[in-house]
């Protein structure tokens, strides 16, 4: 088999759905991957339930190993991303129903983190002064989608951060359809039509550099 470089997991040609065959057939070191490629998305998807980065990550962790364990289980004529997604928001759900907070997550507002303002790479030179007011765009606009009950800034942020299709976010939601769509309008309406253009940028809720090192290490680790 051709051998793989884990450092060109973006540009390399290797589908999933390869890797997972070779991972399954014993090349697990392969498992890298697909958390590389699949770490931004599943940050941002569970960061519209919780907040707090620490859970976050530990969430994350605990989806990639039940992944992992139940690899065997993936239908190859699907995403992994979308598969890899459910399992998110399961182990998510499961983790608010012990805090007791499953109840209100769709009925009120999510409470704002002190704290919640990530730490984003720049990935251009820009003079101090474009740097300044970047980084508060992106304030002002995760601080917008926090507002929204997570049923809304799930939708919206898979949809306009992500790119995912609307059928795709009905498969990992479990949702119509119909009802993705229907939300996805209402998360719109509910930002203003200033915040909805900077959302444009794939920078806001980042997940890269060493915490994205941090979790694959953590996994990988786990699995040997």
């Amino acid at each position: 088999m051709e051998p793989i470089k884990i450092n060109d997991y973006r540009t390399h040609k290797i589908s999933d759905s390869d890797v997972i065959t070779r991972v399954l057939s014993g090349e697990k070191e392969l498992y890298e991957i697909l958390l590389r490629r699949n770490n931004q998305k599943l940050y941002r998807v569970i960061r519209s339930y919780v907040k707090d980065t620490a859970e976050i990550e530990d969430i994350m962790q605990n989806t990639y190993l039940k992944a992992y364990e139940k690899l065997f289980q993936f239908k190859h004529n699907s995403q992994f991303s979308t598969w890899l997604i459910r399992i998110g928001i399961n182990e998510t759900l499961a983790r608010l129903k012990t805090k007791g907070k499953y109840r209100n997550l769709h009925t009120s507002e999510n409470s704002l983190s002190k704290n919640f303002v990530l730490e984003i790479p720049d990935k251009e030179q820009l003079n101090p002064e474009k740097k300044m007011i970047r980084q508060e765009a992106k304030q002002i606009l995760e601080k917008t989608i926090d507002r929204l009950d997570a049923k809304y800034s799930t939708v919206y942020v898979l949809r306009e951060v992500e790119g995912m299709s609307i059928s795709e976010i009905s498969d990992c939601l479990g949702l119509t359809v119909s009802n993705v769509k229907v939300r996805l309008h209402r998360a719109k309406d509910m930002i203003r039509e200033e915040l909805y253009e900077l959302s444009m940028s794939a920078d806001v809720f980042e997940f890269g550099f060493d915490r994205c090192d941090n979790i694959v290490d953590k996994v990988m680790n786990t699995i040997k």
